[in-house]
């Protein structure tokens, strides 16, 4: 036996399957087929595989089915965060769960991004921790099963090929791995430079509440939508709840010299929020603040707030701000209050 295949043991493809379901890089398919090689030929048993990874399985996700519980949306926009519209990423797991229920979790583990969002997802939305295992369980078996059964009706024809086996590991290792980790590192750099430059970014919500107060030219971004589904949540006096990925398709875009911009998200750490800023200064808005705390701490000193949002055009032309195209109107549906 190559030494490849010689390391795949029954904790060996738990830990991979736990690893994976936890959001970590692992490629944990790859130890499903192998294990299923090794099944084929009796080195391990197909039924003792099946069950460690559904094992897995369903101990990874049950953490994060907790969580969900404990911290509802959260821990879904966390999930989220790195995706290119995580209002988007949100509304779809939460449409897709809403409208098959559990009965989803049996078929998400096939579809990347959709399975890391519905076990927590579940936990928000109420689901009993007894109809979750039940319908996870089946999901992990559907998804470990398929996998694990494909290295097993191959098995001969992988074996004929044994001494390659070592090979095709580093190669895949090196096709996947390498990609993820240079991925990971292009994520964190900027994150890096975000985390580092968000102090200087920051106002404070009484230095904000002040600054309005004495009249200063103000344009606040709310970026609720972008961060999660905002219906009836309520947002600073004079704020404009809109998409900021629209910033990226405009071919023009000038703000006066006497006009900051003040973008805030609901989260205590405001990353969405430095992710969006440093979005913007890039874009050539160098007046770019990140309201500290979020709406949070606006919420906390008691400062008001309102249901009512600006009129994106009329706001903006208020302000002097030019831009080319013009900002499209929200669904009626995407808008809070």
């Amino acid at each position: 036996m190559n030494y490849y295949l010689a390391h795949i043991t029954y904790p060996i493809i738990f830990i991979a399957v736990l690893a994976r379901q936890l959001w970590l890089p692992v490629p944990a398919i790859l130890f499903l087929l192998s294990g299923g090689t090794l099944a084929g030929s009796g080195k391990l048993s197909y039924v003792g595989i099946l069950l460690v990874a559904i094992l897995g399985c369903v101990l990874a996700d049950l953490v994060w089915f907790e969580t969900g519980r404990v911290s509802g949306k959260r821990v879904v926009r966390l999930l989220c965060t790195l995706a290119n519209d995580p209002s988007y990423c949100i509304r779809r797991g939460r449409a897709a769960f809403e409208k098959r229920g559990v009965r989803l979790l049996l078929i998400a583990k096939f579809f990347p991004g959709l399975d890391g969002i519905t076990p927590p997802l579940a936990g928000m939305l109420g689901a009993s921790r007894t109809a979750f295992l039940v319908h996870d369980c089946g999901g992990a078996l559907l998804w470990a099963g398929a996998y694990i059964s494909c290295g097993f009706l191959f098995a001969e024809s992988l074996y004929r090929v044994e001494r390659y086996i070592s090979v095709y590991a580093t190669a895949l290792t090196l096709a996947f791995g390498v990609p993820l980790v240079l991925l990971f590192v292009w994520k964190l750099v900027p994150l890096v430079r975000m985390i580092q430059s968000l102090q200087h970014l920051q106002i404070t919500p009484e230095q904000l509440k002040e600054r309005l107060n004495h009249g200063d030219k103000i344009a606040i971004i709310d970026l609720l939508r972008f961060e999660e589904d905002p219906q009836g949540v309520s947002g600073i006096p004079g704020a404009v709840r809109l998409v900021p990925n629209e910033i990226r398709r405009k071919k023009h875009f000038r703000v006066p010299d006497d006009v900051d911009m003040v973008v805030y998200c609901r989260s205590q750490n405001s990353f969405v929020s430095a992710r969006v800023a440093a979005a913007m200064r890039k874009h050539g808005l160098q007046r770019v603040h990140v309201l500290a705390g979020g709406l949070e701490a606006w919420k906390a000193r008691g400062f008001p707030l309102s249901d009512q949002f600006a009129d994106p055009r009329t706001e903006l032309t208020r302000l002097g701000v030019e831009m080319s195209p013009e900002w499209q109107p929200l669904p009626a549906s995407g808008v809070g209050g």
